[in-house]
């Protein structure tokens, strides 16, 4: 195993040197013989590619960003990953080898291994479809609930929305005309986002995290993939990406969501008042993480219309009118 050092990768783009050799060479020194097939999967925060395996199955390699995550909060999600699996609940887990290892390094890069798992987008208009992913996410909560991480982040105010808006305003990403308008909206939002919270007793447990549809594969039933942000937080935090359209549709889903939830584990429906808190902050954070990662090659290709005037005019204008939606009654059980 080689035990170079992240030092080594350069700041400015870490996955430069992440190339198809690499790759390969990587997955090969865990005992696979790689058949030269090799396709890019469509992810930003991480590396994901499909391999090729001679006479088997081609598998998954990630290879997380370097200095993003400490091995102990990698171990700890997959972990959490295979407690859930042993509870039935139908994750994703890590491939582990012959000494029971799941994470592992070549050439400065860490890396895990993912059996391939197929399948399609959910039906989220379908109400059994969203009744049967209310019981696994249920199930998946009842086993979030165990334990506590110890090395994985908290959902909070302060990290999602806080540092999110400070990291916009003090680099220069936001054009000079535009800043007054969006230091007010931010703060405006930070404001009443933090007054929600405030309101709401909810229970904090472990959760997947960031849980939209493009996270659960279907066939024959859910699979839910990417634990890559998992976290504590309040359980709705793993419901409301799955409902969206306008408020009576969402009313409507949010029903059989639940009526599946309700079978293995109580829902407090309180929690639903922080269920436009909960999207401020992703929306918060997006920007932030988009400008984050601008030194990333990949960011600037794959997102053009970021740091443009037209998108911080447009992006100031739906923070201004998701402030007035924090404002409405919330979806109701």
């Amino acid at each position: 195993m080689d035990h170079e050092t992240d030092s080594a990768i350069p700041a400015a783009h870490p996955y430069a040197r992440l190339d198809p050799d690499r790759i390969l060479n990587a997955v090969e020194q865990c005992g696979y013989l790689c058949d030269g097939r090799l396709l890019a999967l469509n992810s930003y925060e991480n590396r994901v590619y499909q391999v090729g395996i001679e006479d088997g199955t081609p598998l998954i390699v990630k290879f997380y960003r370097p200095g993003r995550w400490s091995d102990q909060a990698i171990l700890e999600e997959h972990s959490f990953a295979h407690e859930l699996l042993e509870a039935e609940v139908p994750v994703v887990e890590p491939l582990a080898d012959h000494r029971g290892a799941t994470l592992h390094s070549f050439q400065g890069f860490r890396f895990a291994l993912f059996p391939r798992q197929g399948g399609r987008a959910p039906a989220l208009d379908d109400a059994a479809h969203l009744e049967q992913l209310g019981r696994y996410l249920a199930r998946l909560h009842n086993v979030g609930a165990v334990r506590p991480f110890h090395h994985r982040p908290a959902l909070t105010i302060e990290h999602f929305a806080s540092a999110s808006g400070e990291y916009l305003l003090t680099h220069d990403f936001i054009p000079h005309e535009l800043v007054p308008a969006y230091r007010a909206i931010f703060e405006a939002l930070v404001q009443a986002v933090t007054a929600i919270f405030a309101a709401v007793p909810a229970t904090s447990l472990r959760l997947h995290g960031d849980l939209h549809p493009g996270n659960v594969l279907w066939r024959d039933g859910p699979h839910l993939v990417d634990l890559d942000d998992s976290c504590t937080g309040p359980a709705i935090q793993d419901l409301w990406m799955l409902l969206s359209g306008d408020r009576d549709y969402m009313q409507a889903r949010l029903l059989d969501l639940i009526s599946g939830y309700e079978e293995f584990r109580d829902f407090d429906a309180r929690e639903l008042y922080l269920v436009e808190a909960l999207r401020t902050l992703r929306m918060l954070h997006y920007a932030a993480w988009l400008a984050r990662r601008w030194d990333d090659p990949a960011f600037p290709q794959a997102f053009p219309w970021f740091n443009s005037p037209r998108y911080w005019e447009e992006h100031i204008l739906t923070l201004r009118e998701q402030r007035a939606r924090l404002d409405e009654p919330p979806l109701v059980l």
